[in-house]
């Protein structure tokens, strides 16, 4: 409640006919509270005043300009005190928001900020929802329009709710006219990734971090994080093909050496067996939904790397007894089916797919695998000393660059020496 004498203050002010005087008399009460009034006291006495200025003695011509007077001593409170203060001014708002959409606008933001500064995304985005963006009252350029989605695309991520944020981001895809912010640009490619990543769409996912890792204007500290982002989810796609060529394209970017992925990242790409110490050191760096448990009961990385490892096998085998490449593949017998079987199950399905090139005999429990292609030369079925010879003089040679290209950056005299010779 109020103190009583701003209640009296407020009764006095609503009795005076006389609209000049009226809001010269709102003003200096105003000042006087601020001056006289701190924390809880001061937000209550705001409470009442707003009750004051939108009720019916006050007309909205003449609310105006105390709402933009009050809008200046809210962006001055605690952010306990803004919530407080702005949600209620935004309630009594909504029967006159038509009349007052800028205020309305500007107090919206104040309580998003507040609620920000809580960590109380999601009321933060809803407070923003709220803006009045299609009217007659006020223009909203594209790009504004944009900014305020982006924003509100950003809260609901930090509660991880992604359907809320894409249905906001499918806003933005469908205005007009592009981004021309670059603020604004970058946080829409950020967010697009990171809901990609939230809904398991790790190829996707991997391709735009991985351009959000090359926008200009970001802190290097920023695109290696975005770049390791990318690796992550790289790692965490079903192996096959599509998955070969965005681990080959991030292996060769120069700067994934400087990240703590790149480990995995290497032995991904040339097709090595991972560990279970390598896969449980890289499970740490995860976030939780790509941790999550699947239809199947394994979590994704789990059921990456089981995907990856039997590649890799299929790599250094001509054929292989389910048995031991189930133990391989670190499999462990569970209910009806042995690590055999499985394994048998895995094969099978990426054979389906397409993922896996080989021949499951059942009767012998024998799976056969066929060579393939070596990057884009074809090889004979069953030819394996002449593709893991081409695969080492391929690791050899991406070696020999490497260190070259480490003693060119750490010798650069040196190096421009030996080019001239």
């Amino acid at each position: 409640m109020a103190s009583q004498k701003i209640a009296n203050a407020l009764a006095g002010i609503e009795s005076n006919t006389h609209q000049a005087t009226k809001l010269q008399q709102y003003n200096e009460l105003l000042d006087n509270m601020v001056a006289s009034s701190t924390g809880h006291e001061l937000a209550q006495d705001l409470v009442y005043y707003l009750d004051s200025i939108l009720g019916e003695e006050v007309s909205i011509v003449s609310a105006r300009p105390l709402l933009d007077s009050f809008i200046k001593v809210l962006q001055s409170l605690q952010s306990e005190s803004k919530i407080k203060v702005g949600q209620h001014a935004v309630t009594l708002l909504q029967t006159r928001s038509a009349s007052v959409e800028e205020q309305d606008s500007q107090i919206r933001e104040i309580l998003a900020d507040a609620y920000e500064s809580q960590e109380e995304y999601t009321a933060a985005a809803r407070a923003l929802q709220g803006i009045h963006i299609d009217s007659s009252q006020r223009l909203v350029s594209d790009d504004a329009k944009a900014r305020l989605w982006i924003r509100i695309v950003r809260y609901y991520l930090e509660d991880d709710d992604t359907t809320n944020a894409e249905g906001f981001l499918n806003r933005i895809k469908n205005l007009p006219s592009k981004i021309e912010d670059h603020d604004s640009r970058l946080y829409f490619k950020l967010s697009q990734a990171r809901i990609l990543d939230a809904r398991r769409r790790f190829l996707d996912a991997a391709q735009e971090y991985f351009n959000v890792s090359l926008e200009i204007g970001v802190d290097e500290e920023d695109r290696l994080v975005a770049l390791s982002a990318a690796i992550r989810c790289a790692v965490l796609a079903p192996a096959g093909p599509q998955r070969s060529r965005s681990l080959s394209r991030l292996y060769k970017d120069e700067r994934t050496p400087s990240v703590e992925e790149f480990g995995i990242l290497e032995k991904m790409f040339l097709d090595r067996l991972l560990t279970a110490n390598e896969v449980a050191a890289f499970a740490k760096k995860l976030a939780p939904h790509q941790l999550a448990v699947t239809s199947d009961g394994t979590t994704v990385l789990t059921k990456a790397v089981i995907e990856h490892n039997l590649v890799a096998a299929s790599k250094l085998y001509e054929n292989i007894h389910i048995d031991d490449l189930g133990s391989i593949l670190g499999l462990e017998p569970s209910g009806n089916l042995s690590a055999g079987e499985k394994a048998e199950a895995y094969a099978a399905r990426m054979v389906e797919q397409g993922r896996l090139k080989g021949r499951i005999d059942q009767i012998d429990g024998i799976i056969t695998f066929d060579t393939g292609t070596v990057g884009d030369v074809p090889h004979a079925s069953g030819d394996t000393k002449l593709r893991q010879w081409d695969l080492g003089v391929q690791e050899l040679a991406e070696d020999v660059e490497r260190v070259a290209a480490s003693i060119s950056d750490q010798f650069p005299e040196f190096a421009t020496s030996q080019m001239v010779h």
